[in-house]
């Protein structure tokens, strides 16, 4: 079975967007996206939630195409 993610972070209140998605890319890049995917995910939420508020958004489908 084929399993696609799509992942949305929002980073709020913060005068720049790029250091927070870019450090979250790092992240999931640096991850194999098959069983490390969750670890991968839960550590781009924290380390964003670090640097402020934030909405992160996970969408998991066996029935969308890649």
């Amino acid at each position: 079975m084929h399993i696609s993610a799509q992942i949305s972070l929002y980073p709020l209140k913060q005068q720049r967007l790029s250091p927070v998605i870019e450090e979250a890319w790092r992240i999931l890049e640096e991850n194999s996206l098959a069983e490390m995917v969750f670890n991968a995910i839960q550590e781009v939420f924290m380390r964003s939630a670090e640097k402020g508020s934030l909405s992160m958004v996970v969408t998991f489908s066996n029935a969308c195409p890649i």
